[in-house]
């Protein structure tokens, strides 16, 4: 039973290693992409939104910005402009958040002119299916009512095409990320005509920048009340997905940035994620039809949200705007019932102390005073497997010879003792999803981003900067160049093994006793946040089993 028992633990501590390395190599298995096969009865051209223009002239964007003239924007959380030429969106900077930690680093920089090297803009518009009107387009110069756009300073847009069409579009913006674009259109022709609404989202991806990351970085969306995730390796060669969906949104997310299209609740709109050119991708809806009577008006809204992951922030635009699972541009993973509410646990905690990593610690104390009574139980059970260890030894001597005597044997003395071997197992089950939810959690949310803790770790989100190369001027190798709190919890690791039994089986006692170090060096490169989590979890997990130790009387 000894024999079977260890091979348990060692099954489930290989098991934390192979899902670790899963959930680091293949971050989330993707949904099945379900291509509409139905035509679209106005279909955007996505050739005809961006000429492409990308020379070495123009490859600067403070030079680009200069070429046009612009609509300045700006609230607390963002700024940026409008190019009056198209009414494009493409320049926007997030006022809150830096680069890098430098003291003079730049603000983080989303939306970018078409004709830089990393273009990223958005536009709205209208199609026409029989492709007789004269439309605007990313050439078309709009006359403007408005100094700046701000929360309390909408603008407007106008431009007459000369065929009896008047386009009007009112823009404005709140007091974070989400804008509001109102289209109107003025039929003062003779006939009656059919427009449809469109809205894009155009970004350049370079797979050679790209940084390597658990979370989902790549196009993405809620369809039909469906999460689609989709990585910009899967549209090669021209490879498109389309989908129809009434509500929900689709754009573009990184780990910490996203842009959408809100879509409309009551229409059916016709949603596409292309490639478009090299390095170029594109989102893009096409909404249902409006037709305007001759002498009439027809009108349309649109929202555009592009800013920062804050959770909190996306949930109530989900609740207030109605948008469909607005909170799944964070990559919450598997265990998204866990992960959610850990994160508004370690934020609640974060506005009562101040300090995103005394927070941390909190939150592992609190975690292991509610698995006390679970843990309580398992300690207690492998102190009493650790006192009669040397009975165990005894009957394995005696009866190496005969495994099944050898079997009922122990069988026995577990139950004179009143031992459960496999309670020491639940603890660490628990654990698992514990710690992957928490580790998904300093992954994702931007509130740990460049959040500070003492001494010399500066951002909880990145791993301890503190190696032993940076101590000691070594020439370190990558993998082993390990920061000063990794080791300190491989410590607390080797010292909470010591306080267990001993494995009978020589293969696993050696198993068992790299587990510290390989444990050590797997975390040594990741969040920091997670790693003195789970060093303070070891600690109060070592004094908690001591304590049983000594009442029980084990050395």
């Amino acid at each position: 039973m000894k024999e079977d028992m260890k091979g348990l633990y060692a099954a489930i501590l290989l098991s934390m290693v192979v899902i670790f390395a899963t959930n680091w190599l293949f971050p989330k298995k993707e949904n099945p992409l379900q291509t509409n096969a139905e035509p679209i009865a106005a279909e955007l051209k996505t050739e005809t939104a961006d000429k492409f223009v990308q020379t070495a002239e123009t490859s600067d964007i403070a030079t680009i910005l200069k070429e046009d003239k612009r609509i300045a924007l700006n609230n607390e959380a963002i700024s940026g402009s409008i190019r009056i030429k198209g009414a494009r969106f493409d320049e926007l900077y997030l006022n809150k958040y830096k680069k890098t930690l430098d003291a003079d680093s730049p603000d983080v920089e989303l939306l970018a002119p078409a004709q830089s090297n990393i273009p990223y803009y958005a536009e709205f518009g209208f199609i026409d299916a029989q492709n007789k009107l004269k439309l605007p387009n990313s050439d078309t110069l709009w006359s403007v009512r408005g100094q700046k756009l701000t929360p309390e300073t909408p603008v407007v847009l106008e431009w007459n095409n000369g065929q009896g069409l008047k386009f009007v579009r009112k823009i404005s913006v709140d007091e974070n990320y989400m804008f509001r674009i109102e289209q109107s259109v003025e039929n003062n022709s003779n006939s009656k005509i059919t427009l449809y609404p469109y809205g894009l989202i155009n970004k350049a991806y370079i797979e050679e920048e790209a940084t390597s990351s658990v979370v989902h970085e790549g196009m993405s969306g809620v369809l039909n009340s469906t999460l689609k995730e989709i990585k910009y390796s899967s549209l090669k060669d021209g490879k498109k997905e389309e989908f129809k969906s009434k509500g929900g949104w689709a754009g573009f997310s990184d780990r910490y940035w996203f842009s959408a299209l809100i879509l409309n609740n009551n229409q059916e709109n016709n949603v596409k994620f292309a490639k478009i050119a090299e390095n170029r991708y594109q989102t893009d809806f096409v909404g249902s039809p409006i037709n305007i009577e001759p002498n009439s008006v027809g009108t349309v809204e649109h929202r555009f949200f592009v800013g920062a992951k804050e959770i909190t922030l996306l949930d109530q635009y989900a609740k207030d705007l109605h948008i469909d699972k607005f909170d799944l541009a964070v990559d919450f993973g598997w265990y998204y019932f866990l992960t959610k509410p850990f994160f508004y646990i370690l934020n609640f905690l974060f506005n009562l102390i101040g300090n995103m990593g005394w927070a941390i610690l909190v939150f592992a104390a609190l975690l292991r005073l509610a698995m006390f009574p679970v843990a309580n139980k398992s300690y207690e059970s492998m102190s009493k497997m650790k006192k009669v260890q040397p009975k165990i030894q005894a009957l394995q001597e005696k009866y190496k010879d005969d495994k099944m005597k050898l079997q009922q044997e122990m069988m026995e003395l577990y139950r004179k003792e009143k031992i459960n071997p496999a309670s020491g197992c639940l603890p660490m089950l628990i654990q698992i999803p514990v710690f992957f939810s928490l580790y998904k959690v300093l992954n994702i949310a931007i509130e740990i981003r460049h959040a500070p803790f003492i001494g010399w770790i500066k951002d909880l989100s990145a791993p301890d900067p503190l190696t032993i190369s940076v101590i000691t001027h070594l020439p370190i190798p990558g993998f082993l160049d390990i920061g000063v709190w990794p080791i300190v919890m491989g410590l607390t690791m080797y010292v909470q093994q010591k306080l267990n039994p001993k494995p009978a089986n020589p293969d696993q006692a050696r198993m068992f006793a790299l587990m510290p170090v390989i444990f050590m060096f797997m975390l040594g490169h990741f969040a920091s946040g997670l790693v003195i989590y789970w060093t303070l979890s070891n600690i109060l997990s070592i004094v908690q089993q001591k304590v049983i130790m000594k009442k029980i009387g084990v050395d």
